[in-house]
């Protein structure tokens, strides 16, 4: 490493506040920090400038309607259709020749999609659906990997004014059938299987799977052929090809349904704390707006740019900032199946450079991978397309930080560091990058009439410098409706421990820590409830413990997040034997085996420590706390509260000498 080098390291080392190039500023689409103000002082009327980047069927009368809170409305009167949107505004308005959706397969394969393209697949699809007997509000449910065909079905669906449900492709058989049985669909989209790491997996044998657990009529699925002939396939009597059902569709167009905006575009099953998944709910105006508002403001993207978002769509991510937001402005959104590694370590910023990538969004686990494998593959590459940066999951520590904003942003591009969540729609908490300074590890301060605090247990704001608790003290247009049939959970969920009812006070609590500093800036510290965020996804604890727990030979078990160099948090067991079975690699191999058939290799136990007993309260309950901190190495906090105490120090010297 040369002189240079060495005190350029330093620097970035030493520096803790970093200013948006003047280039980036003079081309921002947002660039005025009067913004703030202005949101501020015309709440929630604001809100209209999110409205005004969509095309309304009907106008709406109300911005927001309140009088039922916490389920509170937005753009009420108004009509629109999320697919028309995405598609056909940009047809009509001559841009059909621009790209929309770039493809690249893992094995190297490329699809190139124009938005007159797109919307030729999406009006056959939509008159395929409809053929099968799809109408207005029905919910299809969509398990396929990272394929052009997901898109095509999500926007199919909003077509016709039918929600969609889409289950992450490597989720188990047994999450398909809890999903579809919860939202009661009875229609499914999927694919014989899908490519990783060069390998063919077989996903139509998992699909029927969890249709065996489906525990109503499914009246008809749709399978797309990704695979031809690496996997030979039957379909059962109420299964079709996708390409045979489409060509008998050919040419068709359907008129978008004009839908209410507070009707349901799609439902998001999300991790719970009681080990059911918990079916999110997102309308169709205020999500769409806000998606495309915040991919405008934040993202910084133009019609004419190329945007990859490295997300699966099987998250809400993919959801906002792969599909809907960027769709919505007319850009080009990339979209990729493989991994980040195959068949190379540089296969990103290949991707980078051959697609002239403006604008790159990716989880901090994927940067902390980079930064394991060697600043030589990005070096390989020319990355001076790239205009912005950003990062999305997670929070991400500083050193994670000036790695990607030397090594990949060359230092002229601002970095994004976004907290959202799949309930709140998009993102909440970030810089605006034609405005803010950046500070690594820190996401920034809420967003223009996003009104964030941190508090304390009580409920009153925290000084600055000090940690509590994230919260979110009025709505916001992405903000979710309900929980899927379950309002009452949706109340208990996330505006019972801060709102007063009584005075119509409501507040939403994400369950996150936060700290703030004398700026307004927040750090995210992670989640305060019983789920782990591995890689940017969030596992119920409830969920994992169930599946262990019915493993035959385990008596109880409790598992938490520990800390992780790749994925941020890891998945830790600890678990008690059931008399007469033995603890060992047999027996481990069946917990491993029950946690991917119940949830999928997401949620695979990175350790499992076998122990006689558990760390307890004297009323029963499992002090998680402490077996975070020996699953992360950190120094043992107090054990006065335990009823059997010297179990701590047992299992952390077993773990120690494992």
């Amino acid at each position: 490493m040369t002189d240079e080098n060495v005190d350029l390291e330093v620097r970035l080392e030493e520096q803790e506040a970093f200013e948006p190039p003047e280039s980036f500023v003079e081309q921002a689409n947002v660039s005025d920090e009067g913004i703030y103000e202005e949101f501020e002082e015309n709440w929630p009327e604001c809100w209209e400038r999110a409205a005004d980047m969509l095309d309304w069927d009907e106008e709406y009368d109300n911005v927001l309607v309140d009088d039922d809170a916490p389920f509170y409305e937005w753009f009420t009167g108004g009509q629109l259709n999320a697919s028309e949107n995405c598609l056909d505004r940009h047809v009509e308005g001559g841009r059909g020749d621009s790209v929309a959706i770039e493809w690249e397969g893992e094995l190297g394969e490329t699809r190139t999609y124009t938005y007159e393209e797109l919307l030729e697949e999406v009006d056959e699809f939509a008159a395929t659906l409809r053929g099968l007997g799809v109408e207005e509000d029905d919910v299809v449910t969509l398990y396929m990997p990272m394929i052009p065909e997901l898109p095509i079905a999500m926007l199919a669906c909003a077509r016709l004014g039918a929600p969609h449900s889409v289950v992450f492709a490597g989720f188990s058989a047994d999450a398909l059938a809890t999903r579809m049985n919860s939202a009661d669909s009875e229609y499914l989209v999927t694919c014989d299987g899908y490519y990783r790491r060069g390998d063919a997996l077989d996903h139509i044998e998992k699909a029927n799977e969890g249709l065996e657990g489906v525990d109503h009529e499914v009246s008809d699925v749709v399978v797309v052929d990704r695979l031809g002939d690496e996997l030979a396939h039957s379909l059962a009597d109420n299964q079709h090809d996708y390409d045979e059902l489409v060509a008998d569709h050919a040419g068709e167009s359907v008129e978008p349904i004009s839908r209410d905006a507070e009707d349901m575009l799609f439902l998001m099953y999300t991790s719970g704390t009681t080990g059911k998944p918990k079916g999110v709910k997102h309308t169709t105006g205020g999500y769409l707006s806000y998606a495309a508002w915040t991919s405008h403001a934040v993202l910084d993207i133009e019609p004419e740019d190329t945007y990859w978002c490295s997300a699966d769509i099987g998250w809400i991510t993919g959801h906002s900032y792969i599909v809907y937001g960027p769709l919505a402005l007319g850009t080009t959104s990339v979209m990729y199946e493989g991994t980040p590694d195959y068949p190379e370590k540089d296969r990103m910023w290949e991707l980078v450079e051959k697609n002239d990538v403006d604008i790159f969004y990716t989880a901090p686990t994927a940067i902390r991978a980079f930064m394991k494998w060697g600043t030589e593959y990005p070096q390989q590459h020319d990355l001076s397309s790239l205009r912005l940066l950003g990062t999305v999951g997670e929070p991400i520590n500083p050193r994670a930080w000036k790695w990607y904003y030397k090594h990949i942003g060359n230092e002229e591009c601002p970095i994004v560091d976004t907290w959202w969540q799949t309930e709140t729609g998009g993102m909440m908490i970030t810089t605006l990058p034609g405005i803010g300074t950046m500070k690594p590890g820190s996401a920034g301060p809420p967003l223009p009439g996003i009104d964030g605090r941190i508090v304390d247990v009580d409920g009153n704001q925290v000084e600055s410098g000090n940690a509590g608790y994230l919260t979110v003290n009025r709505p916001w247009p992405g903000m979710l409706r309900t929980l899927y049939q379950n309002d009452d959970r949706f109340i208990e969920e996330y505006w019972s421990e801060y709102s007063d009812p009584d005075s119509d006070e409501w507040v939403y609590f994400p369950e996150d820590g936060a700290k703030i500093d004398d700026d307004g800036y927040i750090t995210v510290l992670g989640r305060v409830d019983d789920v782990i965020n591995v890689s940017g996804h969030r596992l119920g604890t409830m969920e994992i413990e169930s599946a262990i727990v019915g493993v035959e030979g385990v008596a109880e078990a409790a598992v938490v997040g520990g800390d992780h160099e790749v994925k941020g948090e890891a998945v830790y067991v600890y678990a008690i034997t059931e008399d007469g079975y033995d603890e060992g690699d047999e027996l481990e191999e069946r917990v491993v085996e029950g946690v991917l058939e119940s949830i999928g290799p997401i949620a695979k136990p990175e350790e499992i420590i076998f122990t006689p007993e558990l760390p307890k309260t004297r009323s029963g309950k499992i002090m998680r706390r402490l077996l975070e901190d020996i699953a992360s190495g950190n120094e043992l906090g107090n054990t006065s509260t335990l009823r059997n105490p010297e179990i701590v120090d047992d299992i952390a010297a077993q773990v120690e000498n494992d």
